[in-house]
């Protein structure tokens, strides 16, 4: 084995790549070698470093130092001043004051705990991280319904949104006689301001596979598939080798591990649309259809793709099934609270000192992830709201930052976890704007399969345009509200039943803003 004095773990994102990284690495490489430190400090390539909006980053241990927005021309003062000098460069130094309450360490994560750690390209780094433990374990000695049961006794729900218990999802589909089954994996993100599955596959392709790997064990099928949106290339490029590289060590395909199990996985590219979040709209999609819901039931647990029993379950969903089977139902109902356990992970953008990645505990407070995950607002703004669960979620006002966020606490304010984005906005920020941009988000991504989305979705937009013009009424106001409930009690599928959260939540928590638009002349 050899020892390094140093190691760099440089995040390879989309983001990074768009920002020059890889050009940034192999100037790096290059000065390393010209200066005879080649043998002394290893480079390594991992997924996001866990913030964002800071261009090429790279961590050095052991200092634990960050480096940020790094262009060509720091890469020659870098290996002179840090690895010659041993006097890293303060002024690349992303802020410590900013990260001291950030768990690099990742203490207590579950689905990221090898995000920004290993490369993710690299199977055995996922081995020697205790990748496929699970899967050995489960197939070696246990039986499929001890994997539904454990998952059922976890209480893990879905972290797609709409929160229903894996393990009860899993007990549909189990006990079928079927000459085929699948698992489908939604990879489709196609909300706004909502990228946390990409980064799990971005970090680590290979806990994905495993929890698809557990699933369809447990379910009885013999095929997977991911579906996943055509604008993620670096996920769907690390998902390839992820699985060619679980072929090759026999992790996929006939008699897997001499357990007579057959699996293999497969990657469906989608076109990009939201309603394909829908699971039955994706699995039209999949199948090479249109994209539009089906009407339920029959449920795809029973009749899914190409009719046969499918359980679909999102990415961070099935990331967290191998920690469950290796580590047992207790330990990680540990995480989280009562009717909530495990962690979430969480995307935060807007007006915070520290927009990035976080996995913390269900259960903790909004303002806790605000300030010790996210570094607090921007000096000079104040918190005025926050939109959780993404465009279909809701906003929240100052009283509730103090909000426990899990699905039982969450549901007493008609709120939602969602999607997992966090957008935090200052008192800079006008609400009718805000609105505006979801409802139109909205009109353009319905589907047109029903008249309350479609036409709903046009009206709603309407009526927001015209407030935010100044050529809204008081009436306006109700109008919204009765407009979005009615589309939530007729529409077909979840598209037009989502905008009454936004629109009842901004209208009633920030209606002074709407108020100052409409007395505009």
């Amino acid at each position: 084995m050899k020892f390094y004095r140093s190691h760099i773990l440089i995040g390879i994102d989309d983001a990074s790549l768009a920002a020059g990284v890889k050009e940034i690495e192999a100037l790096l490489r290059n000065e390393l070698q010209k200066n005879n430190l080649s043998d002394e400090i290893n480079i390594l390539e991992t997924g996001t470093l866990g913030h964002f909006g800071t261009g090429v980053s790279m961590l050095v241990y052991p200092e634990q130092v960050t480096y940020v927005n790094l262009k060509k021309e720091d890469i020659f003062e870098i290996v002179e001043e840090h690895f010659l000098k041993g006097r890293p460069l303060q002024r690349l130094i992303l802020d410590r004051s900013l990260t001291q309450n950030y768990d690099f360490n990742y203490k207590r994560r579950i689905v990221l705990s090898n995000s920004g750690v290993i490369d993710p390209e690299n199977i055995d780094e996922y081995l020697g991280a205790g990748g496929y433990e699970a899967w050995e374990k489960a197939l070696t000695t246990m039986k499929p319904n001890e994997l539904v049961d454990e998952v059922k006794a976890s209480g893990l729900k879905g972290r797609g949104g709409a929160g229903f218990p894996a393990g009860l999802k899993w007990s549909f589909t189990a006990p079928i006689v079927a000459d085929q089954k699948y698992v489908v994996v939604n990879a489709d993100e196609g909300e706004p301001g909502t990228f946390k599955d990409r980064l799990i596959m971005e970090g680590d392709p290979h806990k994905l596979l495993e929890g698809v790997m557990l699933c369809a064990y447990a379910i009885g099928a013999s095929k997977a598939y991911i579906y996943i949106r055509g604008e993620y290339k670096l996920c769907i490029h690390r998902l390839e080798i992820a699985i060619a590289a679980a072929r090759e060590y026999g992790i996929l395909g006939n008699n897997i591990f001499g357990s007579g199990f057959d699996l293999d996985i497969f990657i469906k590219v989608g076109a990009g649309a939201y309603v394909c979040g829908e699971e039955t709209a994706l699995i039209e999609s999949m199948e090479g259809n249109r994209g539009t819901p089906r009407s339920k039931p029959p449920f795809p647990g029973v009749a899914g793709a190409w009719q046969k029993p499918t359980v679909v379950n999102n990415v961070e969903t099935l990331a967290n099934i191998p920690a469950i089977i290796k580590n047992g139902a207790k330990w990680f109902a540990a995480h989280g609270v009562d009717g909530s356990t495990g962690t979430k992970v969480y995307t935060i953008m807007g007006d915070v000192n520290l927009p990035g990645l976080c996995e913390v505990d269900m259960g903790t407070s909004l303002r806790t992830i605000i300030q010790q995950y996210a570094g607090g607002m921007i000096e000079g703004r104040t918190f005025k709201a926050a939109l959780v669960g993404g465009a279909a979620g809701v906003f929240l006002n100052d009283t509730l930052l103090d909000v426990h966020m899990d699905y039982n606490s969450l549901r007493e304010y008609a709120a939602v976890l969602g999607s997992g984005a966090i957008l935090v906005m200052s008192d800079t920020v006008d609400m009718v704007d805000m609105l505006w941009s979801v409802l139109r988000f909205f009109r353009h991504e319905s589907c047109g399969k029903c008249n309350p989305c479609s036409k709903g979705t046009a009206l709603l937009f309407k009526l927001i345009d015209g407030i935010r013009k100044g050529k809204g009424k008081d009436s306006d106001l109700e109008q919204l509200i009765k407009v979005s409930n009615g589309m939530q009690k007729t529409s077909f599928c979840a598209l037009g039943q989502s905008p009454c959260m936004p629109i009842a939540s901004a209208i009633n928590n920030f209606r002074q803003d709407f108020l100052t638009r409409i007395n505009v002349k």
